[in-house]
């Protein structure tokens, strides 16, 4: 897992309406990358359903969630409409987990993201960094509540 204290690799990915989106389109603002493994498995609806409570938080803090996992950006849409979710998702589809391997955040065996959480400051530095042991497990939103008001 990328460390606290490094440099934010930049990257740029088609969002769930096609549109490219960077890490540096957000300079001077703070982001949270919500890596996960795939669209429309149960576990993964239950997260993003869950971090939908704490927008206000997020909003609050001036933090931009982001959504990354390694499906195409027409999923992430009919998974996002699914949820009734406004969050950006992020297609980290081809070359398939790129950005997550930069964050040290791809499974490669599994062929997909663990649920890892990566806070972002407005200078491009890591402030935050959260790995779950299994993909199973979902970091709560509470952790996240606790990181951006640290």
């Amino acid at each position: 897992m990328i460390e606290v204290g490094a440099k934010a690799p930049d990257f740029t990915l088609p969002d769930h309406a096609g549109q490219e989106v960077s890490l540096s389109d957000f300079a001077g603002r703070r982001v949270l990358l919500a890596f996960y493994p795939l669209d429309f498995s149960p576990v993964c609806s239950d997260q993003l359903a869950l971090y939908k409570d704490i927008q206000s938080d997020l909003d609050e803090a001036g933090v931009t969630m982001l959504g990354v996992s390694v499906d195409s950006a027409f999923a992430h849409k009919a998974f996002r409409d699914q949820l009734g979710i406004e969050t950006s998702l992020l297609a980290d589809f081809e070359p398939k987990g790129a950005v997550a391997e930069a964050y040290g955040a791809y499974l490669g065996q599994a062929g997909h993201s663990n649920r890892s959480l990566v806070l972002i400051g407005p200078d491009g530095v890591v402030e935050w960094v959260h790995e779950t042991e299994t993909p199973l497990d979902i970091p709560g939103p509470d952790l996240i509540v606790e990181a951006i008001r640290a």
